[in-house]
């Protein structure tokens, strides 16, 4: 098999100033930190450097030409990958001690990138495949598309987020926080008077209590009813109730109420240990609160449908929207949105394969 595989950078934005960046770890060099240059085929290995928040001693902003150009950027088997791209300003990256990669953040008000207009998608490519995916687990700001080619299969193609995408989400979490004032509009971040991305309700701290009274009735329910989960692992289908306030699997895996928190980040609280049979089980429950199905169906993911998914006036608002602005509601809008019955499509939005061609387009 190839080691090493030519990415398409498709420039669909209205701008000359476009860049692109690829990160990943190295599987043919120890897994190492790796950058890929500016020149678009030059791997950058960065060295364990003397201080933190060193800054890169190799120049790795790819600059894309103008609108409807392809630049083609050449990458080896790579884990953990993301391509960047930012628009009007380039991305800043440093290196702390190990080595390790310091990347841009959403979060962190004093981050170098914190007014500049970038997204990412994520990609693993190894001996067997590429698996990529769009991701919105953090946040959501420009439109990224991808489109796959494999050389024993049809074209698979994720076209993400609509031109007007994140000003429908930002009019959308408006309208939520006038019909229920849990703040969701407090998501949208602006700079210089412009909308410049919405945050994953996983960083708001003023959602705690939202879910509680949704929980309680959940809880409520499974005491007096089974909630069959299928693992879709070794355990197969298997059967637990609320007992003494512990939603018992009995043999597996025992569940306390989740926090609002907990259900956002998929990772906290009961969601935290992820041994044996408690990680399927923990990805289906989290995944059933984040679109509140858990009255509804008590049979994950079994009898899941994707037209049922945050009909609950209390669900995870954030996801529903980011679904709805996005083409075919493809896009991976919290930790395990790839959750699926198997029956309906995908909607965490990802292609996977042997790679003839990969296209990764902004705008």
């Amino acid at each position: 098999m190839p080691q090493t595989l030519d990415i398409q950078l498709q420039n669909r934005f209205p701008s000359d100033e476009v860049y692109a960046y690829i990160t990943g770890l190295a599987l043919n060099n120890n897994n190492r930190v790796f950058l890929l240059k500016a020149d678009g085929k030059t791997p950058y290995y960065p060295e364990s450097p003397p201080r933190t928040v060193y800054p890169l001693s190799a120049d790795c902003a790819i600059k894309l030409g103008r609108q409807g150009s392809t630049t083609i950027a050449t990458i080896p088997l790579l884990a953990g990958g993301r391509i960047w791209f930012s628009i009007g300003k380039k991305l800043e990256f440093f290196v702390n001690p190990g080595p390790a990669l310091v990347e841009p953040s959403v979060t962190n008000p004093s981050d170098h990138n914190i007014n500049t207009n970038w997204a990412f998608c994520e990609f693993t490519f190894n001996q067997t495949q590429i698996y990529a995916n769009i991701s919105y687990v953090d946040f959501v700001s420009l439109p990224v598309s991808m489109k796959l080619i494999t050389e024993n299969g049809g074209p698979q193609e994720i076209r993400g987020l609509k031109a007007d995408g994140l000003e429908t989400i930002c009019e959308g979490l408006k309208a939520q926080s006038r019909a229920d004032g849990a703040g969701w509009d407090k998501l949208i971040v602006e700079s210089g008077g412009q909308k410049l991305r919405v945050l994953s309700p996983n960083y708001e701290p003023g959602f705690s209590g939202y879910y509680e009274s949704y929980v309680d009735e959940v809880w409520g329910k499974y005491s007096k009813t089974p909630l069959i989960v299928d693992t879709q692992a070794e355990w197969r289908k298997v059967e637990g109730r609320v007992c003494n306030g512990q939603l018992t699997f009995p043999g597996l895996a025992t569940f306390s109420k989740p926090s609002t928190a907990d259900i956002f980040s998929c990772s906290s609280g009961p969601f935290a240990n992820n041994a044996g049979a408690t990680g399927p089980l923990t990805a289906r429950i989290s995944a059933a609160l984040n679109r509140s199905t858990l009255l509804s169906n008590d049979h994950h993911p079994t009898n899941e449908r994707v037209s049922e998914y945050y009909r609950h006036n209390i669900t995870n608002h954030y996801a529903r929207l980011v679904h709805e602005a996005n083409h075919h509601g493809r896009g991976y809008a919290f930790p395990y949105d790839d959750v699926s019955s198997g029956n309906e499509t995908d909607q965490s939005g990802f292609v996977s394969g042997w790679p003839k061609s990969f296209t990764v387009s902004i705008g």
